[in-house]
C-alpha cells in the first residue's frame, strides 16, 4: 500500500467517525438530564417521547389484573419497551377526592418501580377543573395550613369555600360537582395539597387542566401565580430532581403576565377537522377551531430562558360524544371525541393516521409535539364496544390492546437496538 493510499484510508476512517459522531449518534441518543430547572432542548427531548397513559399509577402492582382486566406489569413493560420518557396523566383525580389516599398508596411503589427501571422517566399527574362535595371528607394537613398562614385547627376542606360565590359553574359537572375558583384561598390550599401529595410519591410534572374556567375572578392570574409559586417552592425541596414541570390547556395560546409564562410548556387537544363528504375521515388544519398550531405564546419561562413560542403537546382528548357517526361541529369529529374517533378506525387506518399526524405536527410547527395515545377512556363508539383505549400490543396480559406500540416505536426510532 503506497503513501497516498494509506492517507486516503486514514481520511475515510476519520470522516466516517466524524459523520457517525455528528449524525448517527444524536439520532439515537438524547439527553434527558435536568436538575432544579430544565433547558429547552431537554424539555423538547421529553415532549418528543411523551405518551398519555391515564391512571397508570392507580394500579396495584402486586395484583395480576387491574379493574379493567389488564396486567399492570404489561403497562410497565409498554412504557419501558417503547422507551417513553414522559408519561402523561399517570395519576389524577376527576372528582372522587376521597379516593386520593388509595391512589397515592398504589402510586408510590409503582413510581418507584418505573424509576428503578429508568430514572429519567418523568411521571405526570393532573389537577383538573373540578371539585366535588367529596372534598369535605379530606382533612387539611397542618403543613398546608401553615403554608398559607392559617390557624392550625382540625378541619376538612370546604367545598363551598372553593366554588364561585356568584354561582358561576356551580354544578357544572353534575350535582355537587363544580368548577373551583382559583382566586379563593381554599381552592389554592386544595391545589397545593394535591400537588405536594403528588410530588411526595415521585411525580415530576402536573397538568392543571382548563385554567380558563378557574380564573374568572382572578385578574392578572394572581391566584394562579400564588399557588404555582408555592407548589414550585415545594418541588425545589421535595421533588426527585428539585423541579416540577407544569402545564395546562391553553386555548388562547398560553398565559403570560408581565412577559413571564405561567407554565413550562403548553398543551391542547388536536382539534381534528372532518372532511366534508368523506364519512369518518379527519385531518389536521392550522386555524381550525381553537387549535394551538402556530399560536403558542412565548416569554420568559419558569426555568429562566426566553422563547418566541413555548413548546407544546397536542393530545387525543376525551370529552364525550354528540350525534355519534354524523357530521357536526367542533370539537367533535364525526360526533365523537378525538380518542374515540381514533379508536374506531380500522387498525391499519388507525396506525396510518398516527403516522400522518406525527409527521404533520412535526412539519407544520417546530414548537409542537404529538403526545402518543397510550391509555385513555373511550365513549363507546358502537354498542358493546370498548370503553378504554390501550396502545399495548394485544395479548393475554392486555386482551383489548389496540396494537399501537409498534408504530410508536417506529416513529420514535426506539425499536430493537435503537434509542436510549
Amino acid at each position: 500500500m503506497n503513501r497516498l493510499t494509506k492517507f486516503l484510508c486514514r481520511w475515510v476512517r476519520a470522516v466516517g467517525f466524524l459523520l457517525t459522531t455528528i449524525w448517527i449518534i444524536p439520532a439515537f441518543s438524547q439527553d434527558f438530564h435536568f436538575e432544579g430547572s430544565i433547558t429547552r432542548p431537554i424539555l423538547e427531548n421529553y415532549l418528543s417521547r411523551s405518551i398519555s397513559f391515564t391512571e397508570l399509577l392507580h394500579d396495584d402492582l402486586s395484583q395480576p389484573r387491574n379493574k379493567r382486566g389488564v396486567d399492570p406489569h404489561d403497562n410497565l413493560r409498554f412504557i419501558l419497551d417503547t422507551k417513553t420518557k414522559f408519561v402523561g396523566r399517570a395519576l389524577m383525580l376527576w372528582g372522587r377526592e376521597t379516593n386520593l389516599v388509595s391512589f397515592l398508596k398504589n402510586a408510590k411503589p409503582f413510581a418507584e418501580a418505573v424509576h428503578q427501571a429508568d430514572p429519567e422517566i418523568v411521571l405526570q399527574a393532573a389537577a383538573f377543573e373540578i371539585v366535588t362535595k367529596q372534598v369535605e371528607g379530606v382533612a387539611i394537613p397542618e403543613r398546608v395550613l401553615r403554608e398559607f398562614g392559617q390557624a392550625v385547627t382540625n378541619r376538612n376542606f370546604s367545598y363551598e369555600a372553593m366554588i364561585y360565590a356568584d354561582g358561576r359553574f356551580v354544578n357544572h359537572w353534575g350535582n355537587g360537582a363544580s368548577v373551583p375558583d382559583m382566586s379563593r384561598l381554599e381552592t389554592r390550599m386544595w391545589f397545593y395539597f394535591l400537588a405536594s401529595s403528588y410530588i411526595d410519591v415521585g411525580i415530576e410534572a402536573i397538568h392543571f387542566g382548563q385554567v380558563g374556567l378557574m380564573d374568572k375572578n382572578d385578574p392578572g392570574h394572581a391566584g394562579w401565580q400564588d399557588m404555582l409559586k408555592r407548589v414550585r417552592a415545594y418541588a425545589r425541596t421535595h421533588a426527585r430532581r428539585h423541579f416540577l414541570l407544569c402545564d395546562a390547556h391553553t386555548p388562547t395560546g398560553g398565559y403570560v403576565e408581565d412577559g413571564k409564562l405561567l407554565f413550562d410548556f403548553h398543551s391542547f387537544p388536536l382539534r381534528i377537522a372532518e372532511v366534508e363528504g368523506q364519512p369518518y375521515k379527519g385531518v389536521l388544519k392550522v386555524g381550525y377551531s381553537d387549535g394551538i398550531f402556530l399560536r403558542s405564546k412565548g416569554g420568559m419561562t419558569p426555568s429562566g430562558w426566553s422563547c418566541e413560542h413555548l413548546p407544546y403537546l397536542v393530545e387525543f382528548d376525551n370529552f364525550g360524544s354528540h350525534n355519534p357517526g354524523k357530521p357536526g361541529k367542533d370539537p367533535f369529529i364525526w360526533g365523537w371525541d378525538e380518542i374515540t374517533w381514533f379508536a374506531l378506525l380500522p387498525e391499519t387506518e388507525r396506525n396510518d393516521w398516527l403516522r400522518y399526524a406525527w409527521k404533520w405536527v412535526k412539519e407544520t410547527d417546530s414548537n409542537g409535539h404529538l403526545q402518543m395515545p397510550g391509555s385513555r377512556v373511550l365513549r363507546p363508539g358502537v354498542q358493546g364496544g370498548p370503553n378504554w383505549y390501550w396502545a399495548n400490543a394485544r395479548s393475554d396480559a392486555c386482551p383489548d390492546g389496540f396494537n399501537t406500540e409498534a408504530v410508536i416505536r417506529e416513529l420514535w426510532g426506539t425499536g430493537k437496538g435503537k434509542g436510549k
